[in-house]
């Protein structure tokens, strides 16, 4: 009798093994995915006006040869620029945010934008691979914050 519960059991476990993989899998894909945050009409202003945060934000449109070309490349610097508390990448789609678009003066795609303390600081124009960019995003923010801090002194 008792060698018949085995392979129930062995089942058991194995869905359980099984479950657990999927869920894993799941989460470490959210993971992968949350290091460039998608920024809506809704969502934009909020998040750039972060306090002591430098937002550097990619607008594109899904349809765009320049935007599609880029690849991997704005994931890639996401997960590069993980371990930087002051520095988000955040990306906004034009096609179904135009207000965002409108608003921050887009008109050719992409179109990269640094933004610290709610603020446009600038727009970058260089070259579009990951060290480039980190580079220019880690100086420009360096900038931004120096400035910030020089005006807030000021006010005091």
């Amino acid at each position: 009798m008792m060698w018949n519960r085995f392979p129930t059991l062995s089942v058991s476990v194995l869905l359980l093994f099984i479950s657990s993989i999927v869920i894993l899998s799941s989460i470490s894909n959210l993971s992968a995915n949350a290091e460039v945050i998608t920024l809506t009409t809704e969502t934009f202003s909020d998040k750039v006006q972060e306090k002591d945060t430098a937002w550097f934000v990619k607008f594109c449109v899904p349809w765009c040869k320049h935007c599609k070309n880029l690849g991997t490349l704005w994931e890639d610097l996401g997960k590069e620029m993980e371990g930087e508390d002051e520095v988000e990448i955040g990306e906004v789609d034009c096609a179904t945010n135009k207000p965002v678009c409108s608003k921050v003066d887009i008109h050719s795609y992409p179109t990269f934008k640094l933004f610290y303390n709610g603020e446009e600081v600038t727009k970058y124009q260089g070259a579009r691979d990951v060290e480039s960019l980190k580079t220019f995003v880690l100086e420009e923010t360096e900038k931004a914050a120096a400035k910030a801090q020089l005006d807030h002194d000021g006010e005091l």
